[in-house]
Order: structure tokens, then sequence, then C-alpha cells
């Protein structure tokens, strides 16, 4: 049965973007030729991949920094002694 080639498959390719340029130490680049040679990948799916894996990482962290700031700044916080006195079961104290 063919495939209608307008529905994705799991193979199709993301879009890519514009080729941008990026500079990098030596050392670094050499170890990024080594994995993509052994791996039999290209420079650029190494780049990639490890790019992918910091978004996850420590690019989340610095995004979910970025959106409790926002939050913060739009009001949607419960102030820590509020927190605190209804997890305790104590009275709330109105700061005046």
């Amino acid at each position: 049965m063919a495939e209608n080639s307008d529905t994705p498959t799991t193979t199709d390719k993301p879009a890519l973007s514009d080729p941008i340029t990026l500079r990098v130490p030596q050392d670094i680049l050499a170890e990024v030729e080594q994995i993509a040679q052994a791996t039999e990948r290209s420079r650029s799916w190494v780049i990639v991949r490890a790019l992918k894996y910091y978004l996850m990482a420590e690019g989340n962290d610095v995004l979910q920094i970025l959106k409790g700031e926002e939050q913060v700044r739009n009001g949607e916080f419960v102030d820590a002694e509020d927190l605190f006195a209804e997890l305790l079961g104590e009275p709330k104290t109105d700061a005046a």
C-alpha cells in the first residue's frame, strides 16, 4: 500500500534552520569529530545532539527560572509564611 506523501512518517527529518556559523575550541572540535567518526554520524548531528542534552538539563533550568520570575511579576505566587502556616494548620497571618 502506498503512503500518502502528505502524511509524516517516523523517518521524516525535522525542519532545519538556515546554516549558522559556530566557532569552538580546537579540543572540543577534535572530540566532536572523533565521536562523529566513531558513530558514523556528521559533526552537525553530534553538535545538535549535544545541544539537545544541554537544553534538557541546564538550559531547562534557565528557562524555568525565567518562567518563575515572570510568574512573580504577574503576582502568581504564594507567600512562604502563609504556605507554611497552611501546611501546619495555623491561622493565616495578615501583613498590615
